[in-house]
């Protein structure tokens, strides 16, 4: 046998003589399949494992780009072949050769300080370990035959959080927490799937079976429309509501169109009265119409902020619609005394979304959703004679997914090594970072801030002082070109500024209460790396300026 070493080659390299070697029958097979190839793979495998278990972060600062500058089209290039060999391309020590040479410096390292511009995480050391064991173990919860603990274990972390959300006492959560006929919640892949399975709840129990009529799930949407007397049904969300609803809307025979979006306040906030006037004009108007839900943002995507949830809970109460509350950004925030009153109301919700692998720190994929009353994922519940039998404990019953991983045992063990003031420090400096940041864009004349961070997110733009001056005193026509420019202009600024590949924020585009400039496009930055310190956000600044006014003085001009 060869032995491979790192030796530099790009992927793809001519290996043609071990290839040779490399066949595929029973011996080679079972040698593969339960122990190590030979030596050389186990030197390749510690010497980065090593690096990544140990050092995670100087393992990604060396061999990932924050964005390294090559085109996609050029990526795309170099991966063109469509067969699969029926024998053996390479040996365990070349893919993982491969992989660090021609996989990881055309990533993107969401873990460095300078990487603000998304919702991605950097994840502490030990996640690597745990998921490491995770997958070893390779229990699937959806049955407690392939699972047995790790299920007893996810409903526990399940009512920890659940009581972290609603703070019911102490003995309903020693009625339900390990209950197999009643659910406080459950794991998902992602915030979409926690928010189709929060509305797939409430369209079950909304259509639910009467007489004459078995339900929604079983009879389908056509004759529960005609069981239930209705026409339609409707979600109000915010217009910065995430599109995953408007999905899930389409998965549920909804139709996406009747996701309809509530304008927001001058602080980006669910308007209250126009989702009062909204209401009623469909009492009104649309007697055979029913709202499913009302969503609550709590850390909108765009902006980071909180619809007011109390006041949304009271208008649900009243008029007994289900209230969701999408807390797949905010959620955490609950771990803060300081902050948590941001998300008040947020236990009058009938169910809530948080995602794990946002500001819980986790890898991907980790979503929950959660249900105030334990008995409403009967709703949606499924069971078989092999699996998921009636009264156990097996988790598949009351979810949208059927085998996936123990990611609840990460979390769990997150909790342990964190403890909640460790995710309260975390979340405190994301807000705090984000609103000395905000403070220190005002003081530069060159930009605008946007919309000011409630918790860890803002926007601003570049725009120069004499543009800040004519846009005052344009009118609304030419307000509307001089927009446009800059839309223009700062995507420009920012794609400029991620193919340096020294640091990275993200744009998205906005539309403001007040309507006079149109659509506008904002640069965006998300505070969620507790190695960002201001001294960064101000480099990152600095380069803006620089790019703007060595790269691009034409764009931030206008025409007297």
């Amino acid at each position: 046998m060869n032995k491979i070493s790192q030796d530099d080659r790009a992927p793809g390299a001519d290996f043609r003589s071990q290839a040779r070697e490399l066949v595929a029958n029973r011996e080679t097979l079972r040698r593969i399949f339960i122990m190590r190839e030979d030596d050389s793979a186990r030197e390749t495998l510690v010497k980065y494992m090593e690096q990544i278990l140990f050092g995670l972060q100087d393992f990604l600062q060396r061999h990932v780009g924050i964005t390294e500058e090559v085109p996609l089209k050029e990526l795309s290039e170099r991966f063109m072949d469509t067969t699969i060999g029926r024998h053996p391309e390479k040996k365990l020590a070349q893919v993982i050769t491969d992989l660090i040479n021609g996989i990881a410096p055309y990533a993107v390292n969401v873990a460095s300080p300078y990487f603000v511009g998304h919702m991605t995480s950097a994840i502490p050391f030990f996640m690597v370990h745990l998921s490491t064991i995770v997958a070893a173990l390779n229990q699937n919860v959806v049955k407690i035959e392939t699972s047995k603990v790790v299920s007893i274990v996810e409903k526990q972390v399940l009512a920890k959080i659940h009581r972290l959300i609603y703070g019911f006492p102490e003995d309903f959560y020693k009625e339900h927490i390990q209950s197999g006929y009643t659910s406080l919640g459950g794991f998902v892949e992602d915030g979409t799937l926690a928010n189709l399975s929060a509305l797939w709840v409430a369209r079950n129990r909304l259509l639910g079976p009467k007489e004459g009529f078995a339900g929604v799930e079983q009879e389908g949407i056509a004759r529960a429309f005609a069981a239930h007397g209705v026409d339609r049904l409707v979600v109000l969300i915010s217009q910065l509501g995430h599109y995953s609803l408007r999905k899930s809307a389409g998965v549920l025979g909804l139709g996406s169109d009747n996701v309809l979006a509530i304008g927001v306040d001058e602080h980006n906030r669910m308007d209250i009265g126009e989702l009062t006037s909204t209401l009623g004009h469909l009492a009104k108007t649309e007697p055979r119409t029913r709202v499913l839900a009302v969503v609550g943002i709590s850390g909108a995507t765009e902006t980071g902020t909180v619809d007011p949830l109390g006041k949304i809970a009271d208008i649900c109460q009243e008029q007994g619609i289900h209230f969701h509350v999408d807390a797949a950004w905010g959620g955490p925030t609950l771990f803060s005394e300081k902050y948590a009153r941001l998300l008040s109301g947020i236990e009058r919700a009938d169910s809530v979304t948080i995602d794990g692998h946002k500001q819980f720190y986790m890898p991907m994929t980790c979503g929950m959703v959660y249900f105030k009353d334990p008995e409403a994922m009967d709703a949606i519940a499924y069971n078989a004679r092999y699996v998921a039998r009636p009264g156990s404990v097996d988790l598949g019953i009351r979810s949208l997914a059927g085998s996936r991983p123990s990611t609840s045992l990460i979390l769990d063990s997150a909790l342990k090594i964190m403890g909640a003031q460790g995710y309260a420090l975390l979340i405190e400096h994301g807000i705090e970072t984000a609103a000395s940041l905000a403070e220190e864009i005002e003081l530069r004349e060159n930009f605008q801030l946007m919309t000011r961070p409630e918790l860890n997110i803002l926007t601003y733009r570049y725009c120069p002082p004499e543009i800040q001056k004519h846009l005052a005193t344009a009118g609304p026509e030419e307000a509307l070109v001089i927009n446009q420019a800059l839309n223009e202009a700062n995507i420009a600024l920012q794609r400029r500024q991620r193919e340096a590949g020294k640091s990275f924020v993200s744009r998205t585009t906005l539309r403001f209460p007040d309507g006079r400039n149109g659509l506008t496009v904002v640069l965006r930055v998300v505070i969620m790396n507790p190695m960002t310190h201001m001294g960064i956000l101000r480099e990152i600044l600095d380069e803006q300026e620089s790019i703007a006014a060595r790269q691009l003085p034409e764009s931030f001009r206008i025409e007297p």
